[in-house]
This record gives C-alpha cells, sequence and structure tokens, in this order.
C-alpha cells in the first residue's frame, strides 16, 4: 500500500516527503521532481509555479492518494508520464499508461509539418468544393492518440481517422478522445498499418511508424525497453519494415494533390528519400527535428494524381 501523507499536513509536508523518497531512489533534483509530479497528478493545467503558491494548503485525501502511488511508480523506474498517467503534447493534456509509447517532443514537430504542407500545397479545388477544409486525415499507428488529436484542434481537416494495431493503445486513444472532445470528429479503426484506410481516399495520410532495429532497441535505456511497448520500436531487421510498407501502399490511398508524411530515424534519412523516389513519390522533401536532426519525410503525389 502506497505510504499516506498524515490527516491535516499540506502540500509542502506532501512534498518533502516526496523528495526524501525520489532522491533514496537516486532521482536528481529530487525536490524539482516531487513539484513537477504534483502538478502532473494534480492536472486541469497545473504548473510547477502553481504547486509553489499552493503548498501551505491543505490538499485533498484523495490527490493525496494519488500523488503517492505516483512516487511509489517513480521510485521503482517508471517513466515520469507513466508514473504521472499524463502528458503534454502540443496543446493538449493526455491520458497515458505503458498501453501505449510516450511521445517524444520531436513529434510534435512532425504535427507542424503536416499543418504547413496541408496550408501550402492543397489544390485550389479543394477550397472550392469544401469550403477551405483539408480533407480527411488519417494517423496510422496512433498510439495514446497524441498526432490525431493535435491534427483535429489545430488543423482544418474535415475528420481524422486514427488507426492503431494494438487494441490496449486503440482503447486508450479513445479514452482521449473522449477527454479532449475535439470539435472535428476523430475515428478509432483497429488494424496493422494501412489496412484500415482501405476503400476511401485520404488529403494526406501520417505516421509516426516503429523504426528502430533489433540491435537499437537492445541499446536504449532500460526505463525505454522496460516500460515502453516493443512494438510501437522495432520494425524488422533493418528498421525499415513498417516505413517501406508505408512509402510503398499509401500513394494509392490518397487523393490527387495529397500526401505522406512520416517521422523518420535520422540514421536511415537518405534510405528513406530513396525508397520514396523508387516507390515513385514527388515533392519528396527532409525536415529536421527541434535538434537540427533529419527526422521527417514528407512526400507527394501531384494534383493530377500523376508523378
Amino acid at each position: 500500500m502506497p505510504e499516506r501523507t498524515a490527516h491535516g499536513s499540506t502540500i509542502r509536508a506532501a512534498l518533502t516527503d516526496a523528495a526524501q523518497r525520489l532522491g533514496a531512489a537516486g532521482l536528481p533534483r529530487p525536490r524539482r521532481e516531487a513539484t513537477m509530479l504534483w502538478a502532473a497528478v494534480a492536472g486541469g493545467g497545473t504548473k510547477p509555479g502553481d504547486v509553489w503558491l499552493q503548498q501551505d494548503q491543505e490538499p485533498a485525501a484523495e490527490l493525496v492518494e494519488r500523488f503517492s502511488r505516483a512516487v511509489a511508480q517513480r521510485s521503482s523506474g517508471v517513466p515520469f508520464a507513466y508514473a504521472a498517467g499524463r502528458t503534454g503534447f502540443r496543446t493538449l493534456d493526455l491520458r497515458l499508461d505503458p498501453r501505449a509509447l510516450i511521445p517524444r517532443p520531436e513529434t510534435e514537430g512532425l504535427v507542424d509539418r503536416v499543418l504547413a504542407w496541408s496550408q501550402r500545397v492543397q489544390p485550389a479545388t479543394w477550397n472550392v468544393q469544401r469550403g477551405g477544409r483539408w480533407g480527411v486525415v488519417a494517423d496510422v499507428g496512433t498510439g495514446c492518440g497524441c498526432i490525431a488529436l493535435a491534427l483535429a484542434v489545430e488543423g482544418r481537416f474535415e475528420r481524422v481517422i486514427a488507426v492503431e494495431r494494438s487494441a490496449e493503445a486503440a482503447a486508450l486513444a479513445r479514452e482521449n478522445v473522449a477527454l479532449v472532445r475535439p470539435s472535428v470528429p476523430v475515428e478509432m479503426r483497429e488494424g496493422d498499418l494501412l489496412a484500415p484506410l482501405a476503400g476511401q481516399r485520404y488529403s494526406a495520410i501520417v505516421s509516426n511508424p516503429p523504426y528502430l532495429t533489433e540491435g537499437e532497441y537492445a541499446a536504449l535505456d532500460p526505463a525505454v525497453r522496460l516500460f515502453e511497448p516493443r512494438e510501437a520500436l522495432v520494425s524488422g531487421g533493418d528498421g525499415l519494415t513498417a516505413t517501406r510498407a508505408l512509402l510503398a501502399g499509401a500513394r494509392a490511398l490518397l487523393e490527387p494533390g495529397g500526401f505522406l508524411a512520416l517521422e523518420i530515424d535520422e540514421r536511415r534519412a537518405d534510405a528513406v528519400r530513396t525508397l520514396a523516389l523508387r516507390y515513385h513519390w514527388s515533392r519528396v522533401a527532409l525536415y529536421d527535428d527541434l535538434f537540427g536532426r533529419p527526422r521527417f519525410l514528407l512526400a507527394g503525389i501531384d494534383e493530377e494524381g500523376g508523378t
């Protein structure tokens, strides 16, 4: 059972106790870690600065229990986002647990690229036929739903289709759709890669697919290997199995003027670009992430649907 803060104690007392436990577990800057964890568990847009300002208040017993459980998990090595049970992604505050991969800051850049390309390359006919909307976008391998929901909230798409092969991750994504309640419809479909998208055309297909080799996976930090879903990270002997399938199959599902946007491993950026050209994509471009590494590939088909 998690330890409980005594009735009548303050947030300050809970943080002091948590910092001692986190420090004993070897975590650096344990007081800062405790404050950030309290803010995450409290939710509702609570910031670490808010926690500092409120530290003399007496918290609700239920919040103290949830915080104590989170501290116990974090002390045992569970990644911060899983211990907190939530993660921030762009403007979103989402539920998160080991059913899905922890969204990385780099992936926020993929959303930026999709929004920019949708604004810039949409055919003129779309504006007339759809009143300025961008058509239907599909997010393949949605995990917790972060990309799909960010596109629904920030873009001007008619509809968002989120695809996930893991039933557990799909359930988490549905919880986040219900939590965010975007004004644009977000539909969950279960299945592998492009299979659930058959029978329809899309203005854009977006994916952060698995892209590591077995050797690269084995070299990951234990916090990743022990807690995050392996199937969301590893993709065949060369790390390109999922990426290759997306490049091979997505063109047939796109409308004229549509495009594919992928997050990729920077070590294989040139190989992915070569694959895109081999599969007859046009307007192929690589973009760097916020750390200056080639992380995103965008490839389109022309407005007439040719190459």
